[in-house]
């Protein structure tokens, strides 16, 4: 009996060991935010931080995966604001790579969508995949008001307007991530305000990201 109770309190020590937090990193996209927060409004960009790296969604015009990785609280072309803690996932790191790398097949950049399919929409379905719980209502309350009078917005601001082909590169086993340089993004003749632009995804300003190569079955 104790050594039975001894292996499982070890068992559950090593479990514990190899926790790892999921932290939803939000940024503003635009400094209206410090007004519109007060009324419960703003527009927001958020990406999910785990195992050291923060994992977001972006647009792009082609059929492959708009998921990519940059330095925790440092998405270019956004303004952090906050971190929240919305839990912790016992996956390791290399099945958590397999892991997002499925999710990334799931999340081609041609199907980026301002109001039902954003880079919010993105965080909170693999936070609910790996803490079962969602994201603050106030993150992507824009959006859900937005899918309720989508017929009220212009047509520019519910597409994507970056058009360009991410463009994986040969890396080392460790790294397991592709890259690809977006500072040649040619950017759609419907939309002429970059701030405009930037609404749509975080690939539509200078900088350089780092894809997540979706799995193949």
């Amino acid at each position: 009996m104790g050594a039975e109770s001894s292996t499982s309190m070890n068992s559950d020590k090593n479990n514990k060991n190899i926790e790892t937090q999921v932290v939803l990193n939000v940024y503003d996209l635009t400094p209206i935010n410090n007004y519109m927060v007060w009324f419960g409004f703003g527009i927001f960009h958020s990406g999910i931080e785990v195992h050291g790296k923060e994992y977001g969604f972006g647009a792009h015009d082609f059929s492959a995966s708009g998921v990519f990785e940059v330095e925790p609280r440092s998405c270019p072309g956004f303004i952090y604001r906050s971190s929240i803690i919305l839990g912790h996932t016992t996956m390791p790191p290399t099945e958590f790579r397999t892991f997002i790398e499925n999710a990334a097949s799931e999340y081609h950049g041609d199907t980026y969508h301002l109001i039902s399919k954003n880079c919010n929409h993105f965080t909170d379905d693999i936070s609910w995949r790996l803490t079962g719980k969602h994201l603050p209502g106030w993150v992507n309350r824009l959006a859900r008001l937005g899918a309720l009078c989508s017929c009220l917005l212009p047509e520019s601001l519910q597409v994507t307007t970056v058009k360009q082909m991410p463009e994986y590169h040969d890396c080392s086993e460790e790294e397991c991530t592709e890259s690809v340089s977006t500072t040649t993004a040619r950017e759609s003749t419907e939309i002429d305000d970059d701030q405009e632009k930037s609404l749509l995804s975080p690939l539509a300003v200078s900088g350089d990201v780092t894809f997540v190569k979706e799995a193949h079955s």
